[in-house]
């Protein structure tokens, strides 16, 4: 059995950009080799994760509110 070290619960940060107030994080998740997209949005007060399928990653950390309703809010 593999005991799952502190860094495998951390996520990988593999894309980041900070506009006006809105930051976006596209993340992988070794220990379960997901990816997903992280917004914070201060201006509206708004905090999600979007989960992600590998071949839409770059479009959702590009568009995340088109892929809001799929959204985990913090």
């Amino acid at each position: 059995m593999h005991a799952c070290s502190t860094t495998d619960l951390m996520p990988r940060e593999l894309a980041y950009r900070e506009s006006d107030g809105l930051q976006v994080s596209l993340l992988w998740w070794k220990a379960d080799n997901s990816l997903s997209v992280s917004v914070v949005d201060s201006l509206a007060a708004e905090v999600f994760d979007v989960p992600v399928a590998g071949n839409d990653a770059l479009d959702v950390f590009d568009h995340p509110y088109a892929y809001a309703a799929c959204a985990d809010p913090r």
